[in-house]
Formats: structure tokens, C-alpha cells, sequence
């Protein structure tokens, strides 16, 4: 366990994601003892989940060991535990590894997605590296099946990809799915009638990427018609059995539908009512202290921070997560030196999707751009923002092999049919979080 040493201050810090791992690397070598938790070993980035699917990249070129950033740091100290609740009275956290005491508490858990009520076991999310594994293995395994299936009705099912959600995760899945019906099935399945593979991209809202400008949106629509996407705009998914999709009076035999319509904040259990929004998002000031609370923070998706330019807080999107974080991680430097804190200040440096090949749209600081300009702009923002030179140079030969080729190599199954239904039918999302104090994990 990570002990405390004698008049430090203890930060424990829930969350090794872009908001934890940004507050963490700024407390490196200060006189604090820090304990970052998570429930998995690394930190995962999750812009690049997509091309993990799609079989373009490797697992491990979009995550990185948490305790190799920190293994030269002295004061930081990374434990994999499953955090169970808080109790912000005893100032307690309690965890899968026991009770941990802390001085300050810094809140990083993210997001989970938001099926609306929906069948989850059902459904393809897309948040995690195992997601991605599980995507990839699926998508296979239909093809796999279209070839042996006799059945025209499921046959159909097996070829209608669904990608519901029109951010940027669903339109850059879409275009990738078009890619490979266009450039990969023919070689990998020439006995495979892959023109009946049909791509839907379904928004709720009136088009794609909302949180983009009107320019954006409009591109993001023209390049993914012309690559054969069926784009559904004011279409909400009311049903879906696993066999067929049901949105407005419409239904589509489906076997595949990949979800990226939303997210939800998943703070731990032991705050009280008054620290949440409607959206259970925790309410944080411009310091990031949670409200109820004096030593305890949240950043990143979880925290809603109203600002006069955000009143209704930030978006829920990397950026804000690692300027929050690095932010956040500064001013506990200075309060544990006795210095007064200053201020969140988001910049905005700019929104991006990419299409496909060629394909992007861009909302820079005084520019708006798309196309091939856009695309790499993409892909160089991306490639800095990876964790470790090992990445950045093997995700870069991936990139470069699969532009000049038109070939995705990491096609491979890594499932058997029983395995893979069984492990699709116990996918579980995180129950609800209720707050109230949470039970003692038993001595």
C-alpha cells in the first residue's frame, strides 16, 4: 500500500484518463504523496478506439502503461482497484484494495455511454480497448457468417451496418466502414457479394456533428453520401431486439449496431444530492471543487463547470478533460505550498472529424477547414496528442502502410462463435450510482 509520508499532504486521484493522468503528470516530483487509481493498468486514447475496430491499428498503439509515465517519479504511485464509493465526512475512499485515507480527493471517472433505455447486450459501444476488440471480432464474424448463411432474410441482417450517433466517433466510423467495403472485402471475400453491404449513420438531432459548425456538418453529409453512407437525420431508435432496428415508422433487419449516441457522467457513490447536475454531472466551481465539498475535485466528464461563455457547462470532450486535469493538477501544487489557486480558463483550439482517406472537417480558431488539409491536420494533432514514442512511430507506419496499400492488416478473429456470443451476452453497463455512503468493504 502507498504509505503517507510524514507532513505530506495525500491526493488520491480516481481515474487514469485524459483528465487524471494530465492532473497526475503535473504533481510529478512536488511535495505531495499521490495515489492514482484505475480499473485497468493504462491509459487508453480513446480518438483512435475507432481504427483499433476497423482493424487498423494495434490494441496497445492507442494505450499506454500508466506505470511506465510515472515509473522515474518518486511520489506518484499507480494501483489498479475498483473504487466503491467515498465518504467525504471521513474523508475515506473505498476501494476493491481496501480503505485509503486522503487529503484531497480529485474526481477523473469519465463517462460511460447512455443507451437510452435500450437493450445494452444488444448493442456495440465503442468507449474502451476491449470494446474495440470486441467490434472488430464482431464485424468479422458477420462476414464470416454472410458466406454460409442461406437464409435472404438474415443474410440481409448480417449486411446492414447500423452506426447510431452523429458525432464525431459515429461519422468516422461510418467512413470507415465504407472504406473497407470498398477497398478490403473484395480482396479479403471476392465470393462475398459485398455490395449488398449497406452503411446507416442515424442522428437524433436535425445533423451530424452538432457540437461542430454549420460548415462542418454540411461537408461531413456531402463526403459520407458520396461514399455510400444512408444518413438518417431526426431519427431516434425506439427499439431494437437484436434482429431488427426500429426508428420513427421505420424498421431495418440488423444484426450489427454500433452505438455512439451519447454519454453520461459516472461519478463514484458517496456524494450527496445537492453536489450534482440534472445530467448527474458533478457541479465544480472554477477551481474544480466539487459543490458541498472543500477538498475534493472533479475534472473531465464528469465535472460541469458554469462558465459565463459555457453556462450549462463544458463539452464532454478530450480537450476540455486535459486542459481541466493539467489545470487542476497546478493549483493543488500551489495549495499544498500554501499558494491561493487560480481560475479555469478553457481554450478553445479547435474541433475535428475525420471522413476517411482525404476526408476531414476542421474547426480551427479563425479558420474552417476541410478536405485534405483538414485530414492532416487530423492526423498530426493525433499523433502528437499519443502517449509514448513507441505509439506515435508505430501508429505513423500503420498510417503511411494502410494510405499506400489500401490494405488493414489486423484482420484476425481473435474469438470462437460460442466464446464471442457468450461474452457479447454478458456485457453489463455500470449500475446506476445512488447518492448515499457507501458500505464498508468487509475487513
Amino acid at each position: 500500500m502507498h504509505s503517507k509520508q510524514k507532513d505530506r499532504k495525500r491526493i488520491i486521484i480516481i481515474g487514469g484518463g485524459f483528465a487524471g493522468l494530465e492532473a497526475a503528470k503535473r504533481l510529478r516530483s512536488q511535495p505531495a504523496d499521490v495515489l492514482l487509481l484505475d480499473r485497468n493498468n493504462y491509459f487508453t486514447f480513446q480518438p483512435l478506439l475507432y481504427q483499433v475496430a476497423m482493424g487498423g491499428l494495434e490494441p496497445n498503439s492507442v494505450a499506454y502503461p500508466l506505470r511506465r509515465i510515472f515509473k522515474n517519479t518518486g511520489n506518484v504511485k499507480v494501483r489498479v482497484a475498483e473504487v466503491e464509493g467515498i465518504a467525504p465526512d471521513e474523508q475515506q475512499v473505498y476501494s476493491s484494495i481496501g480503505k485509503l485515507p486522503y487529503d484531497y480527493l480529485v474526481i477523473a471517472t469519465g463517462s460511460r455511454p447512455q443507451f437510452f433505455g435500450l437493450n445494452k447486450d444488444h448493442l456495440l459501444p465503442l468507449k474502451t480497448v476491449p470494446d474495440s476488440l470486441r467490434l472488430r471480432n464482431w464485424i468479422l464474424r458477420r462476414f464470416e457468417e454472410a458466406l454460409v448463411e442461406k437464409n435472404e432474410r438474415k443474410r440481409e441482417a448480417l449486411f446492414n451496418f447500423i452506426v447510431v450517433g452523429g458525432g464525431p466517433t459515429g461519422v468516422e466510423l461510418a467512413g470507415a466502414l465504407s472504406e473497407m467495403k470498398r477497398w478490403v472485402l473484395p480482396k479479403d471475400y471476392p465470393d462475398l457479394e459485398t455490395e449488398r453491404m449497406q452503411i446507416y449513420l442515424l442522428e437524433g438531432l436535425n445533423r451530424l456533428l452538432p457540437s461542430m459548425s454549420q460548415k462542418a456538418s454540411r461537408k461531413a453529409l456531402q463526403y459520407l453520401d458520396k461514399m455510400g453512407v444512408h444518413i438518417g437525420l431526426n431519427k431516434l431508435v425506439s427499439d431494437y431486439d437484436g434482429r431488427s432496428i426500429k426508428f420513427g415508422n421505420q424498421h431495418i433487419p440488423s444484426r450489427n449496431i454500433i452505438w455512439t449516441a451519447g454519454v453520461e457522467a459516472a461519478p463514484p457513490e458517496g456524494f450527496s444530492e445537492k453536489s450534482f447536475a440534472i445530467d448527474r454531472r458533478l457541479v465544480v466551481d472554477l477551481y474544480s471543487r466539487v459543490r458541498g465539498t472543500e477538498n475534493i475535485f472533479a475534472v473531465g466528464d464528469v465535472a460541469l463547470m458554469p462558465t459565463d461563455n459555457y453556462p450549462e457547462g463544458h463539452p464532454m470532450l478530450a480537450p476540455v478533460a486535459m486542459q481541466q486535469g493539467e489545470h487542476l493538477g497546478r493549483n493543488l501544487v500551489n495549495i499544498v505550498k500554501g499558494k491561493a489557486p487560480k481560475a479555469f480558463k478553457y481554450s478553445n483550439y479547435g474541433v475535428m472529424a475525420t471522413i476517411g482517406r482525404n476526408k476531414a472537417v476542421a474547426d480551427l480558431p479563425g479558420a474552417k477547414i476541410h478536405g485534405f488539409p483538414a485530414w492532416l491536420a487530423w492526423m498530426a494533432i493525433h499523433l502528437f496528442k499519443l502517449v509514448g514514442f513507441r505509439n506515435k512511430l508505430i501508429v505513423i507506419i500503420n498510417w503511411i502502410y494502410n494510405y499506400f496499400t489500401y490494405d488493414k492488416a489486423l484482420r484476425l478473429i481473435l474469438t470462437k462463435p460460442k466464446e464471442e456470443k457468450a461474452k457479447f451476452n454478458r456485457i453489463k453497463g455500470p449500475a446506476k450510482q445512488k447518492a448515499t455512503k457507501p458500505r464498508r468493504p468487509a475487513s
